[in-house]
Order: C-alpha cells, then structure tokens, then sequence
C-alpha cells in the first residue's frame, strides 16, 4: 500500500472535497455543483480528518459531533483508486479518536456501502428516520 497521511484539516477547501467526492461514488448524493453550500458544509463541520497520498486528498470523513455522547458521521469518501486498502476504516477510526471513543458514532450509508461498514464491525441499527429539506410538519 502507498504512503497515506492521515491529519485532522479544518480549513479543507471546497474545491478539494467537491473533487474528491467526484473520484468517489459521494458526489451524486451531494451537492458538488454548488461550492458556497460545499464550503459551508465544511465550515460548519467540528472534525475533517483526510487521507492524502504524494500531497493529493485521496479521503475525508467529515463529522458533527457533541464530544461526549454522539458523533454524526455525515460524509466518508475514498477516491474509487484507493478503495477496499484500508483507507475508509482509517478514516472512521481517526474520526472516532478526535471525536471521543466514549461517543457513538452514528451514519446514514450510501447504497453502494451498506455492506461495508457491517464488515469492518459497526452494527446495523433498523430504527432510523429522516426528513427531506422542506418537509412540511404543518400537518
């Protein structure tokens, strides 16, 4: 495997996470094609940690987190060139440590992953629920 540097990179760039979501499978379920809400994702986040090989953004897992009862994992991207090496688990551990390992880490998995994270030892939870933006509650 090549050399990977995981870091903690607060000040990511949208330009780099739009292009690393695009050497994915994240970017069609995000909105790449609007880089203020991209950076604003990424400003409001509290933990970016990203995998670079020879100084390129290969991976990132972007985070909400309490720091003390539950982490929101909301994004995890490997560049399609780097996956099934170990990259994203990396990724999820780090995120966890800068987290707090007494936290929960809780995520919603594309379609193309849910096999993955029940591999690499999260468990399934069949209890979630989720809006759209613009959900009306008017009723």
């Amino acid at each position: 495997m090549t050399n990977v540097i995981y870091a903690i990179e607060p000040d990511l760039t949208a330009d780099e996470f739009i292009d690393v979501l695009e050497r994915s499978t994240l970017a069609a379920r995000r909105p790449v094609d609007q880089p203020d809400r991209i950076d604003e994702m990424l400003r409001n986040a509290q933990i970016i940690v990203t995998a670079r090989c020879e100084d390129q953004l290969i991976g990132i897992s972007r985070a909400i987190s309490d720091f003390r009862y539950c982490t929101y994992l909301s994004d995890l991207a490997v560049d399609l060139r780097f996956q099934r090496q170990g990259i994203g688990k990396r990724l999820i551990a780090e995120t966890h440590l800068a987290a707090g390992t007494e936290t929960r880490l809780i995520l919603l998995a594309a379609p193309a992953a849910e096999s993955y994270y029940g591999h690499i030892g999260m468990t399934q939870h069949h209890s979630c629920w989720m809006n759209h933006p613009g959900t009306d509650y008017s009723h």
